[in-house]
């Protein structure tokens, strides 16, 4: 099966992580996260939190590299605070000029950390406009990194996971069975491994930890950058403490409220179905190497001549899965998880060329390859993070589960209609969400009070992880919300080339700028 996030996927963390300073950042949290588990598990239990004003501590601070790290202690159960603690792990960034607050950020996911983010280089959190004048605090949600987190085992685990072949053909009865035994073993795995923690990963959870969080570093009113599944959580977290928003900027939106489960997974398979196609045509036409490669095109023709190739490769690959070199069989869920992982950014596409010439001549290195950057694997076998297990974990109490077997079958057809190409792998994915030990966590109300500054929603026209329809839907739910498109392919327009964007976020960011009407940056 193949699971989509609506943040950057697992992976990303690995080709932005900067080596040395990453090591001594997560050398410096262990120790601080060491003690801190500690004193947390032999001293007295919360007992408080209910009101922060009476319990807020100061961040303490170490040095870690050209940083500072920090753990901080929260409640296992906001509902329950005399619950056992947590730890939530920080790291920041000093304004290297004229300091004009602190300003938070998330990387998506969910499960991505704001650590590894912050702590690879403070410019691949914000532009260096905003770290002049910013003190940029990258932090780790519940269940996340270096916080308190969820685990599922070890690699053996998390391969039987995301890469079993299952017998029979996707949606029949024998494939379910089988699929429904291997979700049950890996939410068995989880809450074994994890404990209490695994049922309070939710998103309302984590926003009241950003409410802890800006009392604890002293901020009056929160700000805040939120990439992707980072807008679900800041928008949360305006919907809970409307009048703690300060500078919002929500970029790739997620809107968790205007539309259904299925109508989100739908759009999704058609964004990146879209996306595919845009790239199938630049391939074919041969002619625009920026984004094709040196690679020669593996198809000719039409872009549907080539759209109905691919189909041919995954459904080859489902009947006769290719052998990789470490034993593992390459099937159409694994070749689709590789063709997403190089749809999420044009940079990728001549990476997509090159794979999918591969798996045209038997070949499933380069896929395998693509698909253990996505699932965040190593080369020797092992994971870089818990993002995986962290995004199944927070997404099962998140959204909970329809795994009744007629109405995940309707929902297959209807996205095998919407994407002939990749949807059919999108489908069943409540199989494992409906075989999860604790069950979904209510949302709050949308996010429509006054008393909030300017929010940013920041959309891309052809991002296919967070359908520009939900920026523009996200942005109309604020009463204070401005919406910021970015016309254009791929997921996530800040901070990644587009000097229209980035201008109109610093402007707002650093001045308290928003602009009169959407700029339409291009």
């Amino acid at each position: 099966m193949t699971y989509w996030t609506t943040g950057e996927h697992p992976g990303t963390a690995e080709r932005r992580t900067g080596g040395v300073l990453l090591l001594i950042v997560v050398a410096v949290l262990a120790g601080l996260i060491g003690g801190a588990i500690a004193a947390f598990t032999t001293g007295p239990v919360i007992a408080h939190r209910l009101v922060l004003g009476e319990f807020t501590k100061a961040v303490h601070w170490t040095a870690c590299g050209h940083d500072r790290c920090a753990a901080v202690e929260a409640p296992l159960d906001w509902e329950d605070p005399g619950t056992r603690a947590i730890h939530l792990a920080l790291i920041e960034h000093r304004a290297t000029g004229k300091r004009l607050g602190t300003l938070l950020v998330d990387p998506g996911g969910p499960g991505e950390s704001g650590v590894d983010l912050v702590g690879s280089s403070v410019r691949n959190a914000v532009t260096a406009t905003v770290a002049r004048h910013y003190d940029v605090v990258g932090f780790d949600p519940r269940g996340v990194g270096y916080s308190s987190a969820v685990h599922c085992g070890g690699a053996a685990e998390l391969d039987r996971y995301l890469y079993s072949v299952l017998p029979g053909t996707m949606g029949s009865s024998t494939w379910l069975a089988a699929d429904r035994e291997r979700a049950r073993t890996f939410a068995h795995d989880c809450a074994e491994h994890t404990g209490a923690l695994l049922g309070h990963v939710d998103t309302v959870s984590a926003a009241r930890d950003m409410e802890l969080l800006r009392a604890d570093l002293g901020m009056r009113r929160l700000d805040y950058l939120g990439y992707s599944y980072g807008t679900e959580l800041g928008s949360v977290y305006a919907s809970l403490y409307p009048h703690h928003v300060g500078r919002f900027v929500l970029d790739g939106a997620v809107d968790i409220w205007t539309p259904t489960s299925t109508d989100g997974v739908v759009a999704q398979a058609k964004g990146f179905e879209g996306d595919l196609r845009a790239w199938a045509r630049a391939c074919v036409r041969g002619s625009e190497s920026a984004v094709v490669g040196d690679a020669t095109c593996p198809f000719t023709g039409t872009v549907d001549h080539a759209m109905s190739r691919i189909r041919h490769l995954l459904h080859a690959a489902d009947t006769h899965p290719l052998m990789a070199s470490d034993g593992r069989r390459l099937d159409g869920a694994t070749l689709s998880t590789a063709i997403v992982n190089d749809l999420y950014s044009t940079t990728e596409w001549p990476a997509l060329t090159t794979m999918l010439r591969g798996v045209a001549a038997g070949d499933p290195a380069k896929a395998f390859h693509a698909a253990d950057a996505y699932n965040g694997r190593r080369s020797n076998g092992k994971y870089w993070d818990n993002a995986t297990e962290a995004f199944t974990a927070i997404g099962c109490l998140d959204g909970g589960a329809d795994d009744v077997t007629a109405d995940m079958r309707h929902e297959a057809k209807q996205l095998s209609h919407a994407a002939p190409t990749l949807g059919p792998y999108q489908a069943y994915g409540d199989v494992t969400c409906g075989e999860w030990p604790d069950g979904m966590v209510a949302s709050p109300p949308p996010p429509t009070h006054g008393g909030q500054d300017p929010v940013l929603v920041i959309g891309s026209t052809g991002d296919p992880a967070t359908p520009y329809h939900q920026a523009k839907t996200l942005a109309a739910l604020f009463p204070s919300g401005h919406l910021v498109t970015h016309v254009g392919e791929g997921h996530l327009a800040y901070n990644y080339g587009d000097e229209c964007v980035d201008d109109t976020v610093d402007a707002y960011l650093v001045q308290g700028l928003v602009p009169s009407r959407d700029p339409r940056c291009r």
